[in-house]
């Protein structure tokens, strides 16, 4: 009897004390695509200076947590959005997903070169900066006698067939920005021509952005598409690769903002603010991290020969329009999808038939026999939908419009699947015309 009263008053008194936890824990919801090692960073520092407050970070990809965000109940939005594409950012601002208030750092400079380093309307700050370039793995490039490219364009060559990984912009932020910024800087016919002799000579499109990075380091790909963290902090973790900026590149913000009709809201802008003050910048420098801040006075306490936006050094030729970014951007994401995802295989074939009679014609002067080649290249290497067509803004909109009927889906549906066959049919008679040129060398 007194054995089971003490039993009860145990279970009671143990009930007593998780009630002041359970009832006064507060918790902060983060939507996020960067890795484990950055926000575990962030989370175990603002919980140590937040006592009873827990971080739950929820790891998407940019365009599924813009899903996430977009289908979450009005009555449970989670607290921050917090990723690289400033693209998105105008997509969740658009859509009236994210929350206006006042929180920048006033030490953070208002552009880095001519691009606003927070929404001018205080929709979301910038908290980083990020570049798009190339990283490579050492000592594979040395067992293969690959040389070290420098520009998008180098990666076009032959030499690199088969050696280099990706990935899409559906299923990456960072990689819908490297693409844009290629379509950009080199406009969008010789932007799309260029990353589908990219993607020609990838051995692989990965399934997320991550898994480049993973990939170079390990020695699974030789070269890599990557946002700058991924090349910076493998190098300053000891994996045998570099990292460079080609010239064709932009130098954006990675943004943090406040998504509307948060749970926690108060948290939330305590949570930016932590972000973007001088101790939270520091944390950029953590060598797992390796990102650029954007507070200037921060570059002081980098290591040496650390990367820093603000001296120039980085020689970035693309001023990135997020606006027309932001504007296709599901039409971006489709037509790669469509073009090189989905017909990866049928492209690296066509490619590959390509690369085989360039090199069998080098040299020789046979007319009958480039004219096919240069049909072949034209078939596998344009784009699928032109510049004029990629401008209408009924085309865009159609896309854009995330409130869809069944006419609207079934109208995407049916360019999307056209574009699907068109590519398979260019890429077959590509690798036909290519092996016919060959078969006339001399």
């Amino acid at each position: 009897m007194k054995i089971a009263l003490f039993g009860r008053r145990l279970l009671a008194a143990a009930v007593f004390a998780a009630m002041p936890l359970a009832t006064h824990a507060q918790v902060l919801t983060v939507v996020t695509s960067f890795p484990k090692d950055l926000t575990e960073v962030y989370k175990k520092a603002f919980e140590q200076r937040n006592p009873g407050v827990k971080v739950e970070v929820l790891n998407k990809g940019t365009s599924a947590g813009v899903a996430y965000v977009r289908e979450a109940p009005a009555t449970n939005k989670p607290d921050i959005f917090w990723a690289s594409a400033p693209d998105a950012f105008e997509v969740l601002a658009k859509d009236k997903l994210l929350q206006k208030y006042e929180g920048k750092n006033p030490a953070v400079p208002a552009k880095i070169g001519s691009y606003p380093v927070n929404d001018p309307e205080g929709y979301y700050y910038g908290q980083a900066l990020a570049g798009y370039g190339l990283m490579w793995n050492t000592r594979y490039m040395k067992a293969n006698k690959l040389p070290e490219p420098r520009e998008w364009a180098d990666l076009t060559k032959p030499a690199y067939f088969g050696h280099v990984a990706v990935s899409s912009p559906s299923r990456s932020g960072t990689t819908h920005l490297t693409v844009e910024t290629i379509l950009q800087g080199e406009g969008w016919a010789r932007g799309w021509a260029q990353m589908l002799q990219i993607a020609g000579n990838s051995a692989a499109i990965t399934e997320r952005s991550f898994g480049v990075p993973d990939g170079v380091n390990n020695g699974q790909f030789g070269i890599g598409l990557v946002i700058d963290f991924f090349g910076l902090s493998a190098k300053a973790s000891g994996f045998p690769v570099e990292f460079v900026y080609p010239s064709v590149t932009a130098i954006v913000p990675a943004n943090i903002g406040l998504i509307a009709n948060a749970k926690n809201a108060e948290l939330g802008k305590k949570f930016i603010a932590f972000s973007l003050s001088q101790e939270g910048q520091e944390l950029l420098l953590d060598p797992k991290i390796s990102r650029l801040p954007v507070l200037p006075a921060v570059y002081a306490k980098a290591p040496k020969d650390y990367p820093n936006p603000f001296t120039g050094k980085i020689k970035a030729k693309v001023n990135f329009d997020s606006d027309l970014s932001e504007a296709r951007y599901y039409v971006v994401s489709s037509i790669f999808d469509q073009t090189i995802t989905f017909r990866h295989k049928e492209l690296v074939a066509a490619t590959k038939a390509i690369h085989d009679a360039t090199a069998k014609l080098h040299g020789k002067n046979n007319a009958q026999a480039q004219k096919l080649l240069t049909e072949a290249r034209e078939l596998a290497f344009s784009p699928i939908v032109g510049e004029e067509k990629a401008k209408d803004k009924e085309f865009l909109a159609l896309f854009r419009d995330t409130k869809r009927n069944a006419e609207k889906t079934k109208q995407i549906t049916g360019l999307e699947e056209y574009w699907n066959s068109l590519a398979r049919k260019n890429y077959a008679r590509a690798a036909e015309l290519a092996g016919q040129a060959a078969a006339l060398a001399r």
